[in-house]
């Protein structure tokens, strides 16, 4: 779309119209939850599994949710109604609401309810037909005991961290390892692995989120044939990988070039090219 649209406070508006208190806990701490959402057709994509994400995320945090599914589902419907387009991105946040200066959130009364409309392209078209061009970074993923990697929280600080990495050695995205050297997730994706035909991702106890395209993709490899499986990995299996391939609401599929400067064997492989293919189907079926 042209330019995005905000639901703030029951209404809707132009992006650059839509403000928010600047003792919002959410901006001064980064005390939220939020959700990004594809819709194709005018439809959002897998919404009933985001938001049970996006509550279990606020319920993890202890934060109130007063809005019920079916409300912020028909602020949803009602966004996407007035987008220009019907095909888009979808950012829903929760943040703890207004309070006074301080970080105890007994200070906030009234949690705040934002979804934005907009689009977003995470990797050129050039860049999603050649592949992505990785690196892993030195930035860690924070361990569980710190920040539980399903808690999709406003606090991203670690991996704009990894982001600015990638920036700097003028790669496409960046991986993150956990404190074990691990493969965890990437910057703003889950990442995944063929060895011998075989599909493979890290678990979210190696610090990968929870992602609802991952899910969709394991779905569509079991409905398709193809073994998959959640496995710890590390560096030297995305080095040696005959195929590695990102994914997440934002990504959706990026097949991956090199990483490290190590080139994977193929790029896009098969077995990519097969759920790419099975994903573009699914999303063209009613966007559901």
């Amino acid at each position: 779309m042209a330019n995005g649209l905000c639901w703030l406070d029951g209404e809707i508006m132009p992006v650059e119209q839509a403000r928010i208190p600047v003792l919002d806990h959410g901006l001064l701490y980064g005390d939220g939850v939020f959700e990004g959402i594809r819709f194709y057709h005018g439809t959002a994509f897998r919404l009933e599994a985001h938001l049970r994400r996006l509550r279990a995320s606020a319920r993890a945090i202890g934060l109130d949710v007063p809005w019920t599914a079916s409300f912020i589902t028909a602020a949803i419907g009602e966004l996407i109604d007035a987008a220009a387009t019907a095909d888009g991105y979808l950012r829903l946040i929760i943040t703890r609401g207004v309070g006074r200066l301080g970080i105890d959130p007994s200070r906030c009364v009234n949690p705040a309810l934002i979804i934005i409309a907009d689009t977003l392209e995470l990797v050129s078209p050039k860049i999603r037909k050649r592949g992505a061009s990785l690196i892993i970074a030195a930035t860690r993923r924070l361990p569980p005991d710190g920040l539980d990697p399903r808690i999709k929280s406003l606090n991203y600080l670690n991996h704009i961290l990894a982001r600015i990495e990638a920036n700097h050695a003028q790669a496409d995205e960046a991986i993150l390892l956990n404190q074990h050297g691990h493969v965890a997730e990437g910057s703003a994706d889950n990442v995944f692995v063929v060895r011998n035909s075989e599909l493979l991702t890290p678990p979210a106890s190696d610090g990968a989120l929870a992602g609802i395209t991952r899910e969709v993709i394991l779905e569509l490899a079991r409905d398709n044939g193809i073994p998959a499986r959640e496995v710890t990995l590390a560096p030297y299996d995305l080095y040696t990988a005959d195929e590695c391939f990102l994914s997440g609401t934002g990504a959706e599929l990026i097949p991956v070039r090199d990483i490290d400067g190590r080139q994977t064997a193929a790029c896009p492989g098969i077995i990519y090219k097969k759920l790419a293919a099975a994903f573009r189907a699914l999303v063209a079926e009613r966007g559901r």
